[in-house]
């Protein structure tokens, strides 16, 4: 069996990566107002990074994609600063290192595109996620930057690139 790859997002996987974000909230019981689940750019995430310093990465496992995430300007904030965005694995692709190289691979990205700083707004309950960003060398701020519309989100990171 193949392993995995990161690759970046391509138009064909559009519908299987709305499926797979929707699945992991519904999952996590993150509510659907206030949290990426209501987003409209779920259903066109080629679409939605397809521009200046942003990109969209899928685990792809055989042509089936079980993760996700992007790197792309922190919406609403004046200032050198990306957010990551979206990060989302399916259960099967959990416990198998495949957060930390997606990790790698969209901070890598950041730096290329010259960005200072990298922010993350996530839920409470995320705890392996909060553990792989800490690890990663993000750190927990007091409160929101820019404005992304995740208010329901309240916990907020921030790392130096």
């Amino acid at each position: 069996m193949d392993k995995p790859i990161i690759r970046p997002i391509e138009k064909a996987d559009n519908a299987q990566v709305a499926q797979v974000i929707r699945k992991v909230l519904v999952d996590l019981g993150v509510p659907k107002v206030g949290t990426a689940y209501a987003d409209k750019a779920l259903d066109m995430m080629h679409e939605t990074y397809d521009r200046d310093r942003a990109t969209y990465f899928v685990v792809d496992d055989g042509g089936t994609i079980i993760g996700c995430a992007g790197i792309a300007q922190l919406d609403n904030y004046d200032g050198n600063v990306c957010e990551l965005q979206k990060m989302y694995f399916l259960e099967e692709a959990r416990g198998r290192g495949l957060g930390t190289a997606m990790m790698d691979a969209c901070l890598e990205q950041a730096r290329t595109y010259g960005f200072e700083q990298c922010y993350i707004e996530t839920m409470p309950y995320m705890e392996a996620a909060q553990k792989l960003y800490k690890r990663t060398g993000f750190r927990y701020i007091d409160g929101p930057m820019g404005d992304t519309g995740h208010y329901s989100c309240p916990v907020h990171m921030l790392m130096d690139l």
